[in-house]
C-alpha cells in the first residue's frame, strides 16, 4: 500500500471517531517525531502492539479485502510483565469491503456494530482434525443474550447496537454491503496476539507492504522506533 493511502485511511477514520464522539488515548495522536523521545515507561504500547493498524492482507486490494482498525489495550500472552487478560479494539470498514475468513486458536472475541450500517457475517465451524475443511455442521450463535443455531455460511447481519460473540475454532468473515454505509466496529477480547492465533482459511499476509510515498502521518503499531 502506498503510505498517501494509509496516511488518508487514518485521517478518514479520525474523522469518523470524531463524528461518533468516541474518544481516543492520547498517544494514538502522537507524530513520528513524538515517539522518537518517547522513554521506556511507554513500553507497553510497543511490546503490545497497540495503535493504528492498516491492511491489505499483503494483497494490494485494501478497497475490498481490508480492514482499518485500533488496537487500544491489550496485555501479552508471551510476557508476564503485563497482567490484562483482555483487548479492546475500535475498527472502520468501508462498504464493499470484507474482512477474510479466519479463525483464532484461542481467542475469544465480541464484534460489536458501533454505528453506520449493517455489518454481515459468515460462520462456520472448522475441523480441529483438519483446519483447513469448513465443516457443514450448524454453528451456535450468542448475539446480546440470545443463543440460537444457524446453518454454516449462513448470513447473519449486525444492526448497529447488536453484537455477535466469536469462539475459538470459529471460521468467520463479516463484510459491509455495497449499498450500505461505512460502518464502526468495536471488539471486547481476550489478549490479542496477531503473530501466533490467526488461521485464515486462504493463506493471507497480516501487514501491508509500504510503499512510502510521503511522510508518514502517523506511526502503524507495527513501526515504533526503539525507546530513548
Amino acid at each position: 500500500m502506498k503510505r498517501s493511502k494509509i496516511n488518508a485511511i487514518i485521517k478518514d477514520f479520525e474523522k469518523m471517531l470524531f463524528e461518533y464522539k468516541f474518544k481516543l488515548p492520547p498517544f494514538l495522536s502522537w507524530t513520528p517525531e513524538e515517539w522518537k523521545t518517547k522513554g521506556h515507561e511507554y513500553d507497553e504500547i510497543r511490546d503490545n502492539a497497540l495503535g493504528w493498524d492498516v491492511t491489505d492482507y499483503g494483497e494490494g486490494n485494501f478497497e475490498t479485502k481490508g480492514l482499518s482498525l485500533i488496537t487500544i489495550r491489550n496485555g501479552n500472552v508471551h510476557n508476564d510483565k503485563y497482567t490484562k487478560t483482555y483487548a479492546e479494539k475500535i475498527m472502520m470498514l468501508y462498504s464493499g469491503q470484507v474482512s477474510p475468513n479466519h479463525f483464532h486458536w484461542k481467542k475469544m472475541e465480541d464484534i460489536i456494530n458501533r454505528g453506520g450500517g449493517d455489518i454481515v457475517f459468515r460462520l462456520w465451524n472448522a475441523n480441529r482434525e483438519n483446519e483447513g475443511e469448513l465443516l457443514d455442521t450448524d454453528v451456535l450463535i450468542c448475539s446480546d443474550g440470545r443463543r440460537y443455531y444457524v446453518k454454516a455460511g449462513e448470513e447473519i447481519i449486525l444492526k448497529p447496537g447488536e453484537s455477535l460473540s466469536l469462539y475459538p475454532y470459529y471460521y468467520h468473515e463479516f463484510y459491509i454491503p455495497k449499498d450500505s454505509e461505512k460502518v464502526l466496529i468495536g471488539e471486547v477480547s481476550m489478549c490479542n496476539d496477531d503473530n501466533t492465533d490467526n488461521r485464515f482459511y486462504e493463506p493471507l499476509g497480516r501487514y501491508p507492504t509500504i510503499e512510502e510515498d510521503e511522510p508518514p502521518y502517523r506511526l502503524l503499531c507495527t513501526e515504533y522506533p526503539p525507546a530513548k
